[in-house]
């Protein structure tokens, strides 16, 4: 099914409207004069561990330690990451080593 002219500027019109209203409105509602409320830098401080952890989760959620490879390829992984993370404070880096060092386990090592 195709949009009429009408839908796409429509629908593209509400897509830009959402994407200026979440770039914008923090600043609205938080401006450089005041202070930022303390819900606002609680959440600041508490959610990216908490993120982190759900990432990990949901990283681990479908290995099966019992069967297969065991989790081996997943547990490298995760260690490549955290241990270029802990000594070269890259995250870049260590994200792409690590899923680099994964696949080359699941497509090479592991298949």
């Amino acid at each position: 099914m195709t949009m009429t002219l009408t839908q796409q500027i429509i629908t593209i019109a509400m897509v830009v409207f959402g994407t200026m209203a979440t770039r914008f409105l923090p600043f609205l509602l938080f401006p450089a004069n005041r202070t930022t409320p303390l819900y606002v830098q609680y959440l600041g401080r508490v959610l990216p561990p908490a993120v982190l952890g759900l990432l990990v989760i949901y990283c681990f959620k479908d290995v099966t330690f019992t069967a297969g490879t065991f989790g081996i390829p997943e547990l490298i992984g995760v260690t490549v990451v955290a241990v270029l993370h802990l000594w070269k404070r890259n995250m870049m880096l260590s994200m792409a080593a690590g899923t680099v060092v994964y696949m080359v386990l699941v497509q090479a090592v592991f298949s």
